[in-house]
């Protein structure tokens, strides 16, 4: 078996080390035996997408956002909504989860549009929601806790035809409001954590990579691992989060 991953701009979305995401992906196939190849496309960079399994998008600061918009109309994004519905697995990082929704609106009134992959939306606020947090996944996404860092100032808010990606149990996740945190729309996962999230939330991304292997084999197995270091990185943090006031 082999998945193809495709790293969307890596030089411009890669906050607080999200592409330890990528490393992590990659690590936990090849230790089963599953060959992983990783192709990073960056700003003006021209692939045929259908050829990927499985996409991740990191995180960026609102200007760079903006920067890539442009790419994105130059017909990749057309090329990533096709993706999403036919069943790509997408992992998508705060900025690179803001994208995929309809658009972001800043504190100051200005509009963004954006991929409308997904049916969500985004607005921009006073408050910033920062520190570290945790959400409990839903059941379709494997139902595991996770653990993460968030630093946003846009509250993101979910349209009907969408589902969370978990419920929030400390911190502010989508909004800070309904204890949504995250979106899970087909095979697209998309959260708000940092860290990267992937390696002390090894349940998690077994999940992100079953779903990819699924979509193209139909049937796939994840040996377990020895996830002893992982789990105790997990579990610690979050018996941290879980008593902050």
């Amino acid at each position: 078996m082999k998945l193809s991953i495709c790293h969307l701009y890596p030089e411009v979305l890669n906050l607080y080390g999200d592409r330890g995401n990528i490393i992590c992906m990659e690590k936990r196939l090849n230790w089963r035996g599953i060959e992983c190849e990783v192709t990073k496309l960056g700003i003006g960079d021209t692939e045929d997408l259908s050829k990927f399994d499985c996409f991740f998008i990191g995180g960026g600061q609102d200007f760079e956002q903006e920067v890539l918009l442009s790419d994105l109309n130059s017909g990749k994004g057309q090329e990533l909504k096709s993706a999403v519905e036919d069943g790509k697995t997408f992992l998508c990082i705060c900025g690179g989860y803001q994208m995929m929704g309809h658009y972001y609106k800043t504190y100051d009134g200005n509009t963004c549009e954006f991929l409308g992959a997904v049916d969500f939306y985004t607005v921009g606020s006073k408050t910033r929601m920062i520190d570290n947090y945790a959400f409990q996944l839903g059941e379709e996404s494997g139902g595991s806790t996770v653990v993460g860092f968030e630093n946003h100032s846009g509250k993101t808010y979910l349209g009907k035809g969408v589902s969370p990606l978990g419920t929030v149990l400390k911190g502010f996740g989508n909004n800070g409001e309904d204890k949504t945190e995250g979106v899970r729309y087909k095979n697209v996962f998309g959260s708000y954590s940092h860290g990267p999230i992937l390696p002390k939330n090894p349940a998690f991304c077994d999940m992100v990579l079953q779903t990819a292997l699924e979509r193209k084999y139909g049937k796939a197995t994840l040996e377990p691992l020895e996830d002893a270091f992982e789990n105790a990185a997990h579990d610690t943090v979050l018996e941290k989060i879980l008593k902050q006031e």
